[in-house]
């Protein structure tokens, strides 16, 4: 991925070295009101409990039932001159990228792309939705409409999940942003309320659709950022496609437990992901990917 001196974007709040937060929080379990959308909370919330002998839906909190009320928004020093790393310049790279894929898409129909801001930290940082932890991987805060990541999970992706290239590591920055794009079509509201109505097992039902849905619009990125830019290399599509392999469910259990049991499944199977980014790859178009009204996944 030919990323080197493309545009980078200004909307990254980098906390990374402020002290742990004072404030109170979901911590481990989850976020607070609002729920964060996290496309790798159950990749690592498996992996804690394969290591620590912990039932993975104590860690991911999906028992909790709280209200939808968010938690108040943290303060922060304003932010200083953008640093300079690799992963930094690269988390904006991809970011600004689509920004100018959405901005286009969006007013292809006459419509305003809200732009998210991405916050980079380190172990913990405070969030609209509670407390957000390293642990739980990138995730989405609907509440305050910011995407988070912890640069660390890259190295987990890489080195414990078998899923190493830049663009397996764009691909979970586009799946996030997928999140907020539900977020301002009104998706992710629908499953709040649902939330509230429904049982445990109905709501990981849909919250596999959700997460198959933010997959499939993170390929309708890849689709017109390369039809703009021409950045993919040989490897890269295959790089992204083996990352959504290797963070499915029925994957993701059997390396930690042995066996798939597909009643708990949040996020679909290792083929739903690759399925659905590849229609959104090919699509291109976001009508592609209603989930919520396909007969099979």
């Amino acid at each position: 991925m030919k990323w080197e001196g493309q545009r980078e974007s200004d909307n990254v709040e980098d906390r990374r070295g402020e002290g742990p937060s004072a404030r109170g929080g979901a911590g481990l379990g989850g976020l607070a009101g609002g729920r964060g959308l996290s496309l790798g909370g159950v990749v690592l919330a498996l992996l804690l409990s394969w290591a620590l002998g912990i039932n993975p839906m104590t860690l991911l909190g999906l028992a909790q039932t709280g209200g939808s009320e968010s938690a108040p928004a943290a303060r922060h020093a304003p932010a200083g001159p953008p640093a300079q790393d690799a992963g930094a310049r690269f988390v904006r790279t991809v970011l600004a990228d689509t920004e100018d894929v959405w901005d286009a898409y969006f007013a292809r129909s006459q419509q305003s792309y809200e732009r998210p801001k991405l916050v980079l930290f380190s172990g913990r940082s405070d969030t609209g939705c509670g407390a957000g932890e390293a642990a739980m991987g990138p995730f989405y805060c609907p509440a305050d409409r910011k995407v988070y990541i912890d640069l660390s999970f890259y190295d987990t992706l890489r080195e414990r999940l078998g899923a190493p290239g830049d663009f397996a590591q764009a691909y979970v920055i586009a799946h996030e942003v997928g999140h907020h794009l539900q977020k301002l079509l009104g998706t992710s509201d629908k499953m709040e309320q649902a939330r509230r109505r429904v049982s445990e097992r109905d709501y990981r039902a849909l919250s596999v659709r959700l997460e198959l849905q933010a997959d499939c619009f993170s390929g309708v990125w890849a689709h017109h950022s390369q039809r703009s830019k021409g950045w993919l290399e040989q490897g890269d599509i295959e790089e992204a496609l083996n990352a959504a392999a290797q963070i499915g469910d029925d994957t993701l259990q059997r390396r930690s437990q042995g066996t798939v049991v597909p009643e708990s499944f949040t996020h679909g199977s290792s083929e739903q992901r690759v399925r659905w980014f590849k229609r959104g790859l090919e699509a291109g178009e976001l009508r592609a990917c209603d989930t919520f009204k396909a007969g099979q996944l």
